[in-house]
């Protein structure tokens, strides 16, 4: 089966401020045909994630390649082989790959992972057990080096990282979980839905005191995934020798930046803090184990995928723009296509 045109979403014109529905247009574009050691895919979900508002602007990225105006969009996706001319890799099998934000794709074999439906759905694999899940896990475990009876405090709960991390820390051993949510509701929702231990809207109370009351002996790690305030305020809050997992800043996106003043990082020595950032693809050594002990929290019933499901690829850029206002709980999520 060939499908010589597929859709995509392209970037018509780079934002000026924040971005808006014109930004983006769905195109059709040529399909070639696949190559020796290429698949054709039939996308089936794609991932919606913060870093790809930074990916919108100009500025260079060091971890990653900008959107170009009038090029198709990209990023995670799962999706069903229909043409395979790799050996390994049968038509019918699910794929992980990098070639999202279109309907179908053609892929180097090389650049995908094959994923076990037995284990967990198609779109679990882009959430707790796809990149999502291996971002929280490597920033708790190696990066911010999670210790028994450890206070942590997670920002962004309710986000796609955020939903994972703070249930990754309660299940590795920690003693209090805290995080902090846009909004009433999704502040409850962690908790009640989520397993932390406490919550604040930070919208609604200045994080330095929210974590003076709902961490009142000082927090021994803070996963960081917006800077700004919330970075001061942990900072501030951090026990002696604590530690602080860098993992993304969505508050530095945009015209409307949070911005701090320097002078609060003598907290990091007064108190001997470790302050580090990683960029998830640096320690692909881990994703065995973490696959291994997530699938058996998802088997034990004692782990949530908490997602948010957009249907159709003419929502996609919608998508985006809902999550960057903090519409989604859990893993943004376009469905493209139909699963089998």
């Amino acid at each position: 089966m060939t499908v010589p045109r597929t859709r995509v979403v392209c970037l018509v014109r780079r934002p000026a401020g924040d971005p808006v529905p014109e930004d983006f247009a769905v195109e059709e574009r040529p399909l070639p045909e696949p190559g020796e050691g290429q698949l054709l895919v039939r996308n089936v979900y794609m991932s919606v994630d913060p870093s790809m508002r930074g990916r919108l602007e100009a500025t260079e990225k060091h971890y990653t390649h900008n959107f170009r105006p009038g090029e198709p969009l990209d990023g995670r996706a799962i999706g069903e082989v229909i043409v395979s001319r790799a050996s390994g890799i049968e038509p019918g099998a699910y794929v992980r790959h990098q070639l999202g934000w279109r309907e179908h794709a053609v892929v180097d074999a090389v650049d995908v992972s094959t994923v076990d439906l037995s284990v967990a759905p198609p779109r679990t694999w882009l959430g707790v057990l796809g990149s999502t899940g291996f971002t929280a896990y490597v920033g708790l475990v190696r990066v911010g080096e999670l210790r028994a009876g450890d206070t942590v405090f997670v920002s962004a709960a309710a986000g796609a990282v955020g939903s994972a991390a703070g249930q990754f820390a309660r299940l590795l051993g920690a003693g209090r979980v805290v995080g902090s949510a846009g909004g009433e509701r999704k502040s409850h929702l962690v908790v009640e839905e989520l397993g932390y231990d406490a919550a604040f809207d930070y919208r609604a109370e200045r994080p330095q005191d929210a974590l003076a009351r709902l961490a009142p002996g000082g927090v021994d790690l803070y996963f960081d995934n917006v800077g700004g305030a919330q970075l001061v305020a942990a900072l501030h809050a951090m026990r002696q020798g604590g530690r602080v997992a860098l993992c993304g800043m969505v508050s530095q996106y945009g015209d409307r930046r949070d911005q701090q003043d320097l002078q609060h990082l003598v907290q990091a020595v007064l108190k001997r803090l470790t302050l580090r950032g990683f960029i998830v693809r640096d320690h692909e050594d881990l994703r065995p184990e973490f696959e291994r002990r997530v699938a058996g929290w998802l088997a034990a019933g004692e782990l949530v995928a908490r997602e948010t499901v957009v249907e159709g690829l003419d929502n996609a850029a919608g998508a985006l723009l809902s999550m960057m206002r903090g519409a989604n709980v859990g893993k943004m999520l376009v469905q493209v296509g139909e699963e089998r």
